[in-house]
């Protein structure tokens, strides 16, 4: 039963109490709305220091393309889980989920290529200001990737277990919302870090 549903009857008021969101939804929605803030803020101190006159433009690793390509195909293979999911499709359910997983485990491997590439060009953290920019928004970034790589693998667990329902506010819809937020945030730091 739908947390809505409940509560409406469960009140005594007679009245039919309609929650647009549940409680994981919202939960999903406020973690965004936190994420937003802190990227937010970097992209404020960036936006000023870039203007500075220590500042110099970091070459773009060629990985970078591979890994938006990577990412963008993750969002696709979820949307397909999603869609298995709603025709009851358990065996394709499973496939794209892991196939989703496995897409953003190549872009965290494609991340630490990335690096290995500055490194290899002699861009560290304290190198310029950029290259510092650089490392701790893509790294962040990663950490929110790891995180949705590890509800991504939640959801397929519960797959797995024959523990899904289509519904609102399943695991595999909780993790499409956050697994295209990142996607798109990973979009908007390609083009703030290399314009």
């Amino acid at each position: 039963m739908e947390l809505a549903e409940s509560m409406g009857r469960g009140s005594g008021t007679g009245r039919e109490a309609a929650l647009p969101l549940s409680t994981a939804q919202l939960g999903v929605w406020a973690l965004l709305g936190t994420i937003t803030m802190l990227f937010a803020g970097f992209t404020s101190a960036y936006l000023v220091r870039r203007v500075g006159g220590d500042w110099w433009p970091l070459p773009l690793p060629g990985v970078l393309w591979f890994n938006t390509g990577v990412l963008v195909l993750s969002s696709i293979s979820l949307e397909l889980a999603r869609a298995a999911m709603k025709r009851l499709r358990l065996s394709a359910l499973k496939g794209w989920l892991l196939l989703t997983t496995t897409l953003g485990l190549v872009f965290l491997g494609g991340q630490f290529v990335a690096w290995q590439e500055l490194v290899a060009q002699g861009v560290y953290l304290p190198t310029s200001p950029h290259g510092a920019f650089f490392y701790i928004l893509t790294g962040l970034h990663g950490l929110h990737v790891l995180g949705g790589v590890l509800a991504l693998l939640y959801a397929l667990n519960r797959a797995w277990a024959g523990h899904l329902t289509p519904g609102t506010a399943n695991p595999v819809n909780l993790c499409a919302t956050y697994w295209h937020f990142v996607g798109g945030l990973w979009l908007y730091l390609f083009v703030l870090l290399f314009t």
